[in-house]
């Protein structure tokens, strides 16, 4: 059996997950690690130093997450990544300190088969257009903007392309920020916080005549729950880095 911990076992992805291993046939839910619950492990270390723990799935906040990811490395145990937040050279760290280790860990910025559909479809259509824009939509309980999966999509689409504001006159914004935030060769992102929304990212992609949406909307987190399951057997089956859940699909 595959002993797994569950740390931010108490918010509403870590409700999930917990539900989701108890259920799985080959796995043992071995630990809830929460600060908010009388009922839970407050520390990683916590419960290490009580049970097993095979691998751990992180659900938490991104002023945590990093400290969290490098304890466990550090102590052999394996982690899938499901907190967003991270910058490119904590990840980049990461990379290296899971080699060295020579213990798994998988960072997805969406476990949602869609979303992740949604993200090389993107990177698909960025061969062709010269111009491109991110719109993302969350709850107004999210902590970190943009979003993970929108900072993924556009490095993907970047990989393809290397300008999105092909044509595009001098700008002047009078309300700074009017135009969202620029990343990766140029894409602008957007990111909306509003109750009612769960997650929700569209990608707009325009040249002369014409106008290409691709959008994906996850309307109940279990629609991550098959992903976040697929990370945690390939980590232990693999036992390697993991940038995102596109490579094992």
């Amino acid at each position: 059996m595959i002993k797994v911990a569950v740390c931010g076992a108490l918010g509403k992805m870590g409700k999930e997950v917990c539900e989701t291993v108890t259920a799985q046939n080959d796995m043992e839910l071995a630990a809830r690690i929460d600060i908010a619950g009388d009922d839970t492990y407050k520390s990683i270390e916590e419960a290490a130093g009580e049970k097993q723990i095979d691998i751990l799935i992180d659900f938490t906040q991104p002023k945590s997450i990093f400290e969290n990811a490098k304890y466990c490395l550090n102590n052999g145990i394996k982690i899938v990544i499901g907190t967003t937040g991270l910058k490119d050279e904590e990840i980049e760290y990461l990379k290296n300190l899971s080699k060295e280790k020579n213990t798994g860990c998988f960072i997805a910025p969406n476990f949602s088969t869609g979303a992740v559909l949604m993200m090389m479809f993107a990177r698909q259509a960025a061969k062709y257009f010269d111009n491109a824009e991110i719109i993302e939509l969350h709850h107004n309980q999210k902590k970190d903007a943009p979003s993970g999966t929108a900072i993924k999509t556009a490095l993907m689409m970047s990989e393809e392309n290397d300008n999105f504001t092909g044509g595009n006159c001098p700008e002047t914004e009078t309300i700074k920020g009017s135009r969202g935030g620029i990343s990766y060769n140029d894409i602008h992102i957007h990111s909306v916080r509003m109750p009612g929304y769960v997650a929700s990212q569209e990608v707009l992609f325009g040249s002369n005549g014409q106008i290409l949406k691709i959008r994906h909307d996850s309307i109940d987190r279990k629609c991550y729950m098959g992903g976040v399951m697929l990370a945690t057997r390939h980590v232990i089956d693999k036992n390697d880095f993991t940038y995102g859940l596109e490579n094992i699909m």
